[in-house]
């Protein structure tokens, strides 16, 4: 069985090996071009080198059976690791936006303006972009559990003490302070699982860790929403919101005193391993690294370097822009068209994040199964904008408002885990630490610009209609991106 490289560096390096390690046969075949999609043929070499990139392309697309006898060891792992992590995520994503619904009641009692509401809301994102790198490389230096521990459990009570905000200075500052505490953990757990997963599954393990995302819309709105509601009599002296984020916030300074006892730092120290699993896994993670593109990064500043790397940073910033608008402004999008209880706004935010959740799975499975990973994020992209779209045309119907969210909502959200493949074929072990939260942190730069658009257009034009155009925009954009990225150089 033959197993094809592709390698990107100011062209296209195509090398062809046997899997097996005793056979040392290698065909090299360079092609030299400048837009990867067009490549020229030399002609004393052209037929040879059309059916070469005819068999490239066709292999690049197949995905890759896991080899005989890792079936047991993958599923072992998988139960280990992604039912706490996923937990973990899932309150890692609402402690972040639980504000949105926090906003209903708290602006009225500390008379705040939607813009302050904006800033606040994504100035979160500007700590956030300013320790991701930072962070991920103490991970790799220190090691995933005691760090993931720390930030865990510094997040935690940050967004508990959210609840003595009195002043949109203290707002802003708490918020900040709460983004640098989180800016490490989803690069790291993303760095952090390419220790234990090979590439060809990556798409499933990571869209089974990333469905924390809409789940936690589906858990954490009809919650939030309930909370507000019962605690709106100020019981203990606390208004709603603030039982809100006392009881959100809370458990995952619990979560994080249990990461030292539930991970390991790698595949060598996981005591829940035989060593017969540690050797053939540890074999199987050197093949595919070594299978990675030889022109990959290898270093920090050459990854600072690496126009893929800002490439698909845009592109993540385009997918967020649509997430975040959506985390922030549905329960407010939902209240404008007519509904004023905590609790039924709640469970109608549910509906949104139960469909992404679903459809997440099913284009995850969908996109390992192929081995096709641009089109993939190319049509959820496309179905987030046009969601988008149908509800700011028809903000005063709440049916089909909610109808656009939902449309918009599985576009955007199942656009995350379906994008973080595509940076497999660019980036090798030694450069994933940094290159990982170069990309998240470029990205999480809509969290701060989004909630503020949205914020500012609705106070300048009393509707968030515009801003839904303009955020469908950006979600066009990423796509088109998407296309410009090699299908040689991400599919497998």
């Amino acid at each position: 069985m033959r197993k094809l490289d592709i390698c990107i560096k100011s062209g296209l390096h195509f090398r062809t090996h046997r899997q097996h390690p005793d056979d040392d046969s290698v065909k090299t075949l360079t092609l030299e071009c400048v837009d990867p999609q067009m490549v020229p043929v030399p002609r004393h070499w052209g037929r040879l080198a059309h059916r070469l990139l005819e068999r490239a392309m066709t292999q690049a697309t197949r995905p890759l059976p896991p080899p005989d006898g890792m079936g047991p060891t993958y599923r072992k792992i998988l139960w280990r690791l992604i039912p706490f992590l996923f937990v973990c995520n899932l309150f890692n994503y609402l402690d972040r936006v639980n504000v949105g619904f926090a906003k209903l009641q708290m602006l009225r009692d500390l008379g705040m303006s939607q813009t302050v509401y904006g800033l606040g809301a994504g100035i979160f994102f500007i700590g956030y972009l300013a320790c991701g790198v930072p962070s991920n490389l103490i991970l790799q230096r220190i090691g995933a559990r005691r760090w993931v521990a720390i930030m865990m459990v510094s997040w935690g009570l940050l967004s508990t003490c959210l609840l003595f905000v009195r002043t949109p200075a203290g707002f802003y500052t708490l918020r900040l302070l709460t983004g640098a505490a989180e800016a490490g953990f989803f690069p790291g757990i993303l760095l952090y699982l390419t220790r234990w997963f090979p590439r060809d599954r990556h798409g499933r393990v990571t869209t089974v860790f990333m469905s924390a995302i809409p789940i936690s819309g589906v858990l954490g709105g009809p919650l939030s929403g309930w909370i507000l509601g019962y605690f709106s009599a100020g019981q203990g002296g606390l208004a709603g919101w603030q039982w809100m984020f006392l009881l959100q916030g809370l458990p995952t300074v619990l979560l994080g005193n249990g990461v030292w006892f539930l991970l390991s730092d790698g595949v060598q120290e996981a005591s829940w391993l035989n060593p017969q699993e540690k050797q053939a896994l540890a074999r199987v993670l050197a093949d595919d690294e070594a299978g990675k593109p030889a022109g990959a990064s290898t270093s920090l500043r050459a990854v600072l370097c690496n126009p893929a790397v800002w490439l698909l940073g845009t592109v993540y910033f385009c997918i967020q822009s649509g997430v975040y608008a959506i985390n922030f402004w549905l329960p407010s999008i939902i209240q404008d068209s007519g509904v004023t209880d905590p609790v039924r706004i709640g469970l109608m935010s549910a509906i949104p994040y139960l469909a992404a959740a679903v459809f997440m799975v099913l284009m995850g499975r969908s996109a390992d199964r192929r081995g096709e990973r641009r089109w993939h994020l190319v049509i959820p992209l496309l179905m987030g904008a046009a969601g988008l779209c149908i509800a700011a045309s028809v903000t005063d119907n709440l049916g089909l408002a909610l109808f656009g969210m939902t449309l918009a909502t599985m576009g955007a959200v199942s656009g995350l885990p379906l994008f973080w493949p595509l940076t497999n074929g660019f980036l090798t072990a030694a450069a994933a630490a940094g290159g990982l939260a170069l990309i998240n942190s470029t990205g999480q730069v809509a969290g701060f610009v989004s909630p503020y658009l949205v914020g500012w257009i609705k106070d300048t034009t009393h509707s968030t209609q515009l801003a839904l155009y303009v955020l469908a925009g950006a979600m066009l954009l990423g796509a088109a991106l998407v296309l410009r990225v090699p299908a040689c150089a991400v599919n497998q």
